[in-house]
């Protein structure tokens, strides 16, 4: 039986990965601060570990004599301090690794982020993991993904902890948190598509991603990074149309002319960091990076070195959102 301890297990993609591991009959360790969460990673099937990215001693204590380190755990927002996504991702990734190490862990896989290679607003089509990475100052998430990235490449040891990295386009899935933002944004008549929403975009599946991380704990052979993908792309209005559909919530047709909207996403971050606005704004570039621009991956080094292939469709995926939705509001309704 494999051994393998999880960060981030109580998170969107860390909770499914522990599904998929517990079923496939891995014995599973999970990370988690708040003692509540501890229930949570239980009903999963995991031993919960309680504590923190912070401390090096007690990452070792809950990686204990696992075989595969899957680091899925992350500050994921698309406003905030770089202080605060340094220390989280990028201090955080650095500990983990440490951890690992020190452990004798034979594995260790990072969830990344695709964007590491977004620079500046322009179309990118078929990226490759060869595309050099960026560190925007204004996109301080992706940059400090970027950072740790680098770090988990350049801890692969031949003779010791092999590392790779799988990267990810948009994430989605049943119970994707971030759905109910924009759910916010069009209740409170603030969304409008950018570019009228025909940005080409690749997405990857929750299961698709976790799968991949799998995957690459078997058969990586080191030191490398994975784009995946559901394997087919589609314009952005599309796509968020149908995963907003799926809530019961029509987005509408208002849109926004990119270069009016990146004017407007930076004059919203100067508003809400000079007079210190509560919560996100309701447009950032690094938003508007994300969704506003064509973009999308070439997962063929995924499918040649791990055989990886998708497991869910995009109709499968789709389908089981209506599902869930519907099941909640008959539930509370």
């Amino acid at each position: 039986m494999t051994k393998a301890f999880v960060t981030g297990g109580t998170g969107f993609l860390g909770g499914q990965l522990i599904r998929m591991l517990v079923q496939k009959g891995w014995q599973v360790r999970a990370l988690h601060r708040s003692p509540g969460d501890g229930a949570k990673l239980k009903a999963l099937g995991a031993e919960p570990v309680q504590g923190a990215l912070d401390s090096v001693a007690k990452l070792q204590e809950g990686i204990g004599d696992a075989e595969v380190v899957f680091h899925a755990a992350a500050l994921f927002k698309l406003w905030g301090t770089v202080e605060a996504f340094e220390h989280a991702n990028v201090d955080g990734t650095r500990n983990v690794l440490a951890a690992a190490k020190a452990q004798g862990v034979k594995r260790f896989v990072q969830i990344g982020a695709g964007a590491v290679v977004m620079g500046d607003g322009k179309p990118m089509l078929g990226v490759t993991e060869d595309a050099p990475q960026t560190f925007p100052k204004w996109a301080p998430y992706t940059a400090s993904k970027g950072r740790a990235q680098q770090l988990v490449l350049a801890a692969d040891d031949p003779g010791g902890m092999r590392t790779a990295i799988i990267l990810p386009p948009m994430i989605w899935g049943a119970g994707m948190p971030m759905i109910h933002e924009t759910i916010k944004n069009v209740q409170a008549g603030r969304f409008r598509w950018p570019g009228g929403g025909k940005s080409l975009m690749s997405t990857a599946h929750v299961d698709n991603i976790c799968h991949a991380a799998v995957l690459a704990a078997e058969r990586a052979t080191g030191g490398r990074a994975y784009f995946v993908t559901d394997g087919q792309d589609r314009p952005m209005r599309e796509m968020m149309g149908t995963l907003l559909a799926t809530q019961g919530v029509d987005p509408g047709d208002r849109s926004a002319p990119l270069g009016v909207a990146w004017l407007m996403a930076t004059v919203m971050e100067t508003l809400w960091r000079t007079f210190r606005i509560a919560g996100e704004p309701p447009l950032t570039r690094q938003m508007l990076r994300l969704v506003g621009y064509d973009f999308t991956m070439s997962d063929r080094r995924a499918r040649e070195e791990l055989g990886y292939a998708p497991i869910v469709t995009w109709e499968e995926g789709i389908e089981q959102m209506r599902t869930r939705w519907r099941t909640t509001v008959k539930t509370h309704g």
